[in-house]
């Protein structure tokens, strides 16, 4: 792929907020979020729902997926690309 390396992390940020927003606030998961975090210490809930707690790990697992194989970025660009939609 010949993006910049601005630009792929710029992609890989837009995937870890989007996977942030996915499960922390969106309605979708509302069921399976209230499942787990019931079962769980209650930090953990606070933990799911901190922008920037899980938010920074979900970027660190992006991060090294990428490292590991840059073909994440496929996967980066569909939940990139939704990002983009959600915060317009």
């Amino acid at each position: 792929m010949n993006i910049p390396d601005w630009w792929e992390f710029a992609l890989l940020a837009l995937a870890a907020w989007r996977i942030f927003q996915l499960i922390a606030e969106d309605t979708i998961l509302d069921r399976p979020r209230r499942y787990v975090t019931a079962r769980l210490d209650p930090k953990w809930e606070l933990f799911i729902e901190c922008p920037y707690c899980a938010g920074f790990w979900i970027w660190v697992a992006w991060l090294g997926a990428w490292w590991i194989d840059e073909r994440a970025l496929y996967a980066a660009v569909v939940f990139g690309g939704h990002a983009l939609v959600v915060g317009a």
